[in-house]
């Protein structure tokens, strides 16, 4: 039995290394990194201020949210630190949602495993929730806030050069080409896109930086690699092995269908357990083979990544027990109404 699910997870983990990793892990690093490196910090902590207009600073949370990756847990230290740095509780928890729930990294592998319709559906249930969630946090500690912005200094500025801004978006494209270009094809035609697209983010970055510079982009994102990816592979791997145990009847006896119990399970789930970025993905994909309808599979792919147990704990502890026992439970509420709507439309 035991060499079985070794067995299941190697399997697995083979199918993840031999797909996965050269086109969609590679730029996807590179780009987080370059986010990390080339956005002012400063310029992000004046839109999103706590002064700063609702619209203005939820919308540009949640957008820039969709390009830092990180799970549940290493996600904190990023909104902490622009909270504390001065920027609204609204804003701060958008990206505390956001960027673990529908990261790009996530949202790519997403769609290159369940299909672009579940991205969809992944992205606008993401920014919904995020809406709600930053109306409600702003709304319950209002008071609190007015006290902040009285002792906060607002700071402002670009977010980034023009060189840099070209150079994310080439990253993008890079990122999303050999997933989307060649959808049905064999996988050595996304090799080759791949190959285009690194030619030509080479050839930008010799023309348009210095040594130093780059040198600082490699250090970020070798930070990310570090982080994500031995959680990824190890996450991969016990999805193998989850997927030999688990028997088609359980799940679709727990799971199946499309009604608010089976959405309010899942979402359950997915807020307790820990999952790396992107490893919900498979683990996902295995269910859904084994019978899981499709809205508490979306319900669990925005709450795995985007809530844990050990999230509840750090997010007391950094941001206070108050404002996870408002969190966390308006995330749960949300997963499952999103589940249960999104299992009649998908």
């Amino acid at each position: 039995m035991l060499s079985t699910l070794v067995i299941g997870g190697l399997t697995a983990l083979k199918e993840y290394v031999a797909l996965h990793v050269l086109t969609c892990l590679i730029p996807a690093f590179l780009l987080a990194g370059g986010i990390v490196t080339f956005i002012s910090r400063e310029a992000i902590i004046g839109y999103l201020g706590a002064a700063a207009r609702k619209l203005q600073s939820f919308g540009i949370a949640a957008g820039g949210s969709f390009f830092v990756a990180a799970c549940s847990c290493t996600v904190i230290p990023v909104s902490s630190g622009i909270y504390y740095g001065g920027a609204g509780i609204g804003a701060a928890f958008i990206i505390l949602w956001v960027a673990p729930a529908a990261n790009i990294l996530a949202l790519t592998y997403t769609g290159s495993i369940i299909g672009g319709a579940m991205v969809i559906a992944r992205i606008v249930s993401a920014l919904l929730m995020a809406g709600v969630v930053g109306l409600v946090m702003s709304y319950v500690f209002r008071k609190e806030e007015a006290v902040r912005v009285s002792t906060i200094q607002q700071q402002g500025g670009p977010l980034m050069e023009r060189k840099s801004l070209v150079l994310l978006i080439l990253l993008v494209v890079w990122l999303l080409s050999p997933n989307y270009l060649v959808i049905q094809g064999p996988y050595w035609q996304k090799v080759i896109v791949w190959a285009i697209g690194l030619a030509v983010v080479a050839a930008y970055v010799a023309k348009s930086y210095t040594r130093e510079r780059v040198n600082d982009w490699m250090r970020e994102t070798v930070w990310f690699v570090r982080q994500i990816f031995p959680l990824l592979l190890g996450g991969v791997f016990i999805v193998g092995v989850v997927g030999v145990l688990l028997k088609p009847e359980w799940v679709q006896a727990a799971l199946g269908g499309e009604g608010v119990r089976q959405s309010f399970l899942a979402t359950m789930i997915g807020a307790i357990s820990y999952f790396a970025t992107m490893t919900e993905a498979p683990f996902v994909d295995t269910l859904m083979d084994l019978g899981m309808g499709k809205g508490p599979a979306l319900a669990l792919l925005l709450t795995g990544p985007g809530l844990s147990l050990p999230n509840w704990l750090a997010i007391a502890k950094v941001f206070g027990r108050k404002k996870a026992m408002v969190y966390v439970p308006t995330i749960v509420v949300l997963g499952t109404l999103v589940g249960w709507i999104a299992g009649y439309i998908l």
